[in-house]
């Protein structure tokens, strides 16, 4: 170690190969890992030392940050046919309250919430853009800049989505009138990313994307430009899409365009490894398996998808198929990779009535191979370095408490479970650094109390005379 690194030392990690002993995570000042050395022996004398074993930041694929604020609102029967649809009524309902600064604070809290359980990055698929009667601000990309802040302030590593959207179903529909705060051309969507990467510009704890909102969004043709655009800017930058997550969408897809959502978008799009299809969750034998083909992430959010009543992604078939994954939070009903990735598993174990139905005959332990799964998929779809405890990566990890009920007296071979499958007490997520800073210690964030007392002022303001 020099003068311009600082390093780590921990008893226990959890590296590309497996759980390895007495590691020393040695970065540099950008948050970078230059070294990572398992079986060390003389640890230099200014290391920090871990206080338990160290394991990846955890990707979050999937934010709409505003929506933390309405968790818990909509648990009520809108309609006599309560779905998805009537709670999309009830989300733009909110929506169109948002202001600048109220999204701010909602955004700080919930990436303080993320990185207490350890989400180190997040994906934020922004689509409220203008003000409530639809107008540009005076900076088409104010509310967007304001997300793009609350992740630099709080410490999380983000990757930034702005959404098109264009219409409101297939066959280029107009857009709702509660839906106008989300609409503009293809042409005015590129101006606004230009803007928006010109005042905030990409940075190692920053990245860009696009997001096309969903194809009943967006047509052909203005999907194809805005990937043409925006490789112009930033080419084989990560594309996502929602796609497939509602029934009444797949059967409108086959009415309006002739094909199943999925296999539409792969008919006619180079749907490669830059893209994640959020949801995806009703796709049939030949569009899983050609998913898992095209090197695709599918973007699963099991709390959200549960909470809505969306169904269930065949992932047992898509995970033989060597299909990759990562999950995400979405409309933040919950704010835990944990939660997640127990659902994924709970759910096919529901369907089968069987248990462990995804491990795989090379990883016997469900959570080793859905850890790992969500790492490795959530990385490739912020596109940015993060995911493993690996030279080159950011240094983004989580260190558990092994002294935790979970965990006490237990061996690595099953600590990962434990987390996983484990609901006791508090969280076992005791530390928590994002490029090689400590944002969370002792299960404080840094801010907490600062970052919470706007957010309930921000809350107070919105749910007045709701």
């Amino acid at each position: 170690m020099n003068s311009r690194t600082k390093a780590l030392f921990a008893a226990h990690a959890l590296l590309p190969d497996g759980w390895r002993t007495n590691v020393l995570l040695e970065w540099n000042a950008a948050g970078t890992l230059v070294a990572v050395a398992p079986d060390v022996r003389d640890v230099p004398a200014d290391a920090t030392h871990a206080a338990g074993p160290v394991i990846p930041g955890m990707p979050n694929l999937h934010s709409h940050a505003f929506q933390r604020a309405m968790a818990g609102l909509t648990e009520y029967r809108a309609n006599p046919a309560d779905s998805f649809w009537s709670w999309r009524d009830l989300m733009y309902r909110f929506a169109a309250r948002i202001t600048p600064d109220t999204l701010g604070a909602i955004a700080r809290w919930l990436y303080v919430e993320m990185l207490k359980a350890g989400y180190t990055s997040v994906c934020e698929f922004h689509y409220v853009h203008h003000a409530a009667d639809g107008k540009c601000h005076a900076h088409p990309a104010e509310l967007a800049q304001y997300v793009v802040d609350a992740a630099a302030e709080t410490g999380i590593g983000m990757t930034m989505l702005p959404v098109l959207y264009q219409y409101s179903g297939f066959n280029a529909q107009p857009p709702r009138d509660d839906q106008r705060r989300f609409i503009n051309t293809t042409g005015e969507f590129l101006d606004l990313l230009r803007a928006l990467r010109d005042a905030r510009p990409e940075h190692h704890a920053l990245r860009y994307g696009v997001a096309p909102h969903s194809l009943r969004a967006v047509s052909e043709a203005s999907l194809h430009a805005l990937i043409e655009g925006f490789d112009a800017m930033s080419p084989g930058a990560p594309v996502h899409i929602h796609v497939a997550e509602q029934t009444a969408e797949v059967e409108a897809s086959v009415a309006a365009l002739g094909a199943r959502p999925v296999q539409w978008l792969l008919d006619r799009f180079d749907v490669n490894a830059r893209w994640c299809l959020v949801h995806a969750t009703h796709v049939d034998a030949k569009e899983t398996h050609a998913l898992a083909s095209s090197g695709a992430i599918a973007g699963l959010c099991l709390t959200t998808e549960a909470n809505l009543g969306d169904g269930i992604f065949p992932a047992m078939d898509y995970l033989d198929a060597r299909g990759a994954f990562g999950i995400g939070s979405d409309s933040h009903i919950g704010v835990d990779w944990r939660a997640e990735l127990r659902l994924l598993e709970y759910g096919q174990r529901l369907l089968r009535r069987q248990r462990n139905v995804l491990a795989s005959p090379r990883t016997a332990h469900v959570a080793d191979r859905l850890f790992q799964g969500a790492l490795e998929g959530g990385a490739r779809a912020t596109g940015r370095a993060v995911g493993a405890l690996e030279e080159g990566a950011r240094a983004d990890w989580i260190v558990l408490d092994a002294e935790h009920p979970n965990l006490a007296e237990q061996t690595s071979t099953t600590w990962l479970s434990s987390v996983v499958f484990c609901e006791h007490g508090e969280t076992p997520v005791r530390d928590v650094f994002v490029g090689g800073r400590c944002v969370v210690h002792e299960r404080r964030h840094r801010d907490e109390a600062r970052h919470y007392a706007d957010y309930r002022n921000a809350l107070s303001r919105l749910l007045a005379d709701a």
